[in-house]
């Protein structure tokens, strides 16, 4: 379970196929002007109505495309090929995107969504099938969208969010950079290199005071990734040695022991197991880039150990399956692009 096999993939496809279409239960991001705005989540969404939330099936989308690209034999591919026919359709990605144009929808799924957004449609963009290249055609106006928006709010964002949940900027920095890299959207990267390093050049000596109690994500080490990305691999050395500067006498230690998930029925309180895949994710992206051989043992050690205490729990509650699948794919298919 620490490797991505077919078998391990197929897992992961059969749970996003189970959730992408299920409509109910649903935690809707919905700010309603008037009466008319009282509609179903499929009525708002057409595309995205399943998953309990929007931005669970965007990412639930983007990993059946991914393993649609990356596995050839996949025993799901014909059912996903089937879904992503009925449901990108040009007049479910106007709706998606008209839903979007709605004045009371300026703050809809910032910066989390816009960030899956921008990374589905990233995948699409490096399918070479017939029909991805179709998908991806076809998601082209929805992209774009999310990019005008991260280009409009970006300069107002005077400061980071460092929290480990949904509204994390160096997660959703992440993840448009890898999106900026792989179509080649060069003025959208440079805008989001800068903003990363204004938010994060200067930060010094993480304390990681984390866990908190419902974070799925890192906020130091999802930092570091960011920033490995933003300032490529030499950069990031220099800059990294200073952000995390006791990682040879294994501190913070925090970022080395998995956290503990007490009741994963409890949606925030299994946010933790998305944790531990999100750090054992974090950790390889910036594994390249530390020079000493016995931090990179350690954190080899950590990302084993936190891979081995989520990825039990993949699947068997709601709560954790609308989404955390996605979060074992990018820990184990590790390469953003």
């Amino acid at each position: 379970m620490t490797r991505l096999t077919i078998d391990v993939a197929s897992r992961f496809a059969r749970a996003a196929l189970g959730h992408v279409g299920r409509e109910w239960p649903n935690k809707l991001d919905h700010v309603m002007a008037d009466a008319h705005d009282v509609q179903s989540p499929r009525a708002l969404h057409p595309i995205f109505f399943g998953s309990f939330d929007w931005h669970s099936c965007v990412h639930g989308y983007w990993l059946l495309a991914r393993l649609y690209r990356r596995f050839s034999d996949l025993p799901e591919r014909t059912e996903i090929r089937l879904l992503f026919d009925e449901r990108l359709t040009a007049a479910n990605v106007a709706a998606e995107v008209a839903y979007l144009a709605r004045p009371e929808s300026r703050g809809f799924e910032r910066p989390y969504g816009w960030a899956w957004a921008l990374m589905l449609s990233g995948e699409l963009a490096q399918h070479e099938t017939l029909e991805g290249k179709s998908w991806s055609d076809l998601l082209q106006p929805f992209a774009e969208a999310f990019v005008r928006r991260f280009e409009t709010w970006l300069p107002l964002a005077t400061y980071p969010v460092r929290a480990g949940v949904h509204a994390n900027t160096a997660f959703a920095l992440l993840l448009a950079l890898d999106y900026a890299r792989v179509t080649g959207d060069v003025y959208f990267g440079s805008l989001l290199g800068e903003k990363a390093r204004g938010w994060y050049a200067n930060d010094r000596d993480c304390q990681a005071w984390e866990p908190s109690g419902d974070d799925f994500l890192s906020s130091a080490l999802v930092e570091a990734a960011c920033m490995r990305a933003a300032l490529g691999r030499e950069a990031f050395a220099f800059w990294f040695m200073r952000f995390l500067p006791r990682l040879s006498a294994g501190e913070p230690a925090s970022l080395f022991a998995p956290a503990f998930v007490s009741d994963r029925s409890d949606g925030k309180i299994a946010h933790l197991d998305g944790l531990n895949l999100s750090r054992a994710w974090c950790w390889r992206l910036i594994l390249d880039s530390v020079m000493d051989p016995d931090v990179k043992e350690r954190i080899d050690r950590a990302i084993r150990d936190h891979l081995e205490s989520a990825m039990p729990h993949i699947t068997g509650d709601y709560m954790g399956e609308h989404w955390l699948a996605t979060f074992a794919l990018l820990a184990l298919d590790h390469s953003l692009a």
